[in-house]
C-alpha cells in the first residue's frame, strides 16, 4: 500500500498567496507559471485560479496541426481551430496576462499522427491523446516555459499532484470529481514532468469551474467540451488514415473462431475489438470482432462471451508512484478510459513490461490501448497493451 504523505503540489484555497521566489536583491517575487490554454473553459479557469493564488501567470496555445493538412477547414471545431485560438487570446486579454502561440505541428505529425497510423496498420486501436501528452503537451511546453523563465507549467486536467516527502517522488492522484478524472490519460508523465507541472483543478468539480468562469465573465464559460480525436473529423478514423495518411488497408477474410471463412472485410483499419455493427455478415446470431491479424489480414469473429479475458501484457510501462516493481502487487486497474477499475495483480516481467491479471474477466481488452493501475486514488503506473 502506498501511503499519502505530504501536501506540496495540492491546489490551495482560492485567494491565498502560495509560492514566492527571491530575486537577486532578496525581494520576494511570485513564481511564474505558463498555462497551456486550449480555448476551453478548463484551461482558462486554471489560469484564473493560479492568478488568484498569487502566481505570475502567462498562457500558451499549442498549434498541433494545420487544418488543411488533416482534411479539415478553418470552420471545423478542433483544439487547434482559429476560433479556439481566439478564445484563448480573449481569456488572456481578460486576465491581463501575456499569451503565446507555439507551433508544434511538425513534432505532432511525427510523434502522434504517424504513430497513430502505424498502430492502426498493426491491427491496434491506439489512443493518440495519451501519446500527445507523453511527447508534446508536457515535454515541449516545459521546454518553452524554461526559455521564458517560468518555474512551472499548468494545465486544466482534472488530476491531483502531490509530493511524497518519504519516497521523494511526485504522486499522480485521482481528481475530486470522479466523473472528470483524467489520470488514465496522464500516466506517462515522468517525475521530471510532474515536478514542473501544476494541476489547479484537481480539487474542483466541473460545475464549479464553469461557475468560476461565468463569475469572471470569461468568453468560454459555457463552451461545450471537446469530443473525439482532435485531428479526425467526425470520428472517421479509417477515412482519415486512407485519405490523409495514405494508409492502404486491403480487403481480407472474416473467419469464425473455428477457422471457417465467413466473408470479406473492408480492411482491418475499419474495425476494432468488440465491434458488432457494420460487419456485413449474415449469421444465425450476432458476431463480434475477437481479433485482428495484420500479418495475415484476417479478422476473427465469435460470440460476446469470447471477448472476455482476465489477463493482458503491457509494455512501455511508466511507473509514477514507485521507481519500479520487482515483485507482484495488488492493485485496481482499467484497460479503457471509460471503464471502471477492477481488482487485479500486476506481475513485472521486465523493467518496462508487465502482466496484469484481473480478478474478474474484462471485456474487449484491446491492443494499443492503455492499462493503468492504481493503489487507491494513486496512480502506480501504466503501459500500452500488446
Amino acid at each position: 500500500m502506498i501511503k499519502n504523505r505530504g501536501t506540496h503540489g495540492i491546489s490551495p484555497p482560492l485567494g491565498c498567496i502560495y509560492a514566492k521566489n527571491k530575486n537577486k536583491r532578496g525581494d520576494c517575487v511570485a513564481e511564474k507559471v505558463m498555462v497551456g490554454m486550449s480555448g476551453g473553459v478548463d484551461s482558462s479557469v486554471a489560469a484564473l485560479v493560479l492568478q488568484r493564488q498569487g502566481y505570475d501567470v502567462c498562457s500558451a496555445t499549442l498549434r498541433l496541426f494545420n487544418n488543411d493538412d488533416v482534411g479539415l477547414n478553418d470552420r471545423t471545431r478542433t483544439c487547434c481551430s482559429l476560433e479556439d485560438v481566439e478564445d484563448a487570446r480573449s481569456v488572456a486579454y481578460k486576465l491581463n496576462i501575456n499569451h503565446y502561440v507555439f507551433n508544434f505541428s511538425d513534432q505532432f505529425k511525427e510523434q502522434v499522427i504517424k504513430r497513430f497510423a502505424n498502430s492502426y496498420e498493426r491491427g491496434e486501436t491506439p489512443n493518440p491523446c495519451i501519446e500527445c501528452n507523453r511527447y508534446i503537451k508536457f515535454g515541449k511546453m516545459i521546454e518553452r516555459a524554461a526559455i521564458l523563465d517560468c518555474d512551472y507549467i499548468a494545465t486544466g486536467h482534472y488530476v491531483k499532484r502531490q509530493y511524497d516527502s518519504v519516497s521523494g517522488r511526485y504522486l499522480l492522484k485521482k481528481a475530486t470529481d470522479n466523473t472528470k478524472d483524467q489520470t488514465y490519460m496522464l500516466y506517462p508523465l515522468t517525475q521530471k514532468m510532474l515536478a514542473k507541472t501544476l494541476f489547479p483543478l484537481g480539487d474542483m468539480h466541473k460545475s464549479q469551474a464553469r461557475d468560476l468562469a461565468e463569475e469572471a465573465n470569461l468568453i468560454n464559460a459555457r463552451k461545450p467540451d471537446s469530443q473525439d480525436i482532435c485531428f479526425v473529423k467526425d470520428g472517421d478514423y479509417a477515412g482519415f488514415l486512407e485519405k490523409i495518411m495514405g494508409v492502404k488497408s486491403p480487403q481480407g477474410s472474416f473467419i469464425y473462431k473455428d477457422g471457417t471463412i465467413l466473408g470479406k472485410h473492408k480492411g482491418i483499419i475499419h474495425y476494432t475489438i468488440g465491434q458488432r455493427k457494420g460487419l456485413g455478415i449474415s449469421y444465425e446470431h450476432p458476431l463480434f470482432v475477437l481479433d485482428k491479424n495484420s500479418d495475415t489480414n484476417v479478422i476473427k469473429l465469435g460470440e460476446n462471451q469470447d471477448l472476455f479475458s482476465n489477463r493482458l501484457i503491457a509494455d512501455d510501462v511508466n511507473y509514477v508512484a514507485v521507481d519500479t516493481l520487482t515483485t507482484s502487487m495488488k492493485v485496481t486497474a482499467k484497460a479503457r478510459y471509460s471503464q471502471k477499475e477492477s481488482p487485479a495483480v500486476v506481475h513485472p516481467l521486465s523493467e518496462a513490461q508487465v502482466m496484469v491479471e484481473f480478478k474478474d474477466p474484462q471485456r474487449a481488452i484491446t491492443k494499443g490501448q492503455a492499462v493503468v493501475f492504481y493503489d487507491g486514488d494513486i496512480v502506480v503506473g501504466g503501459g500500452t497493451i500488446r
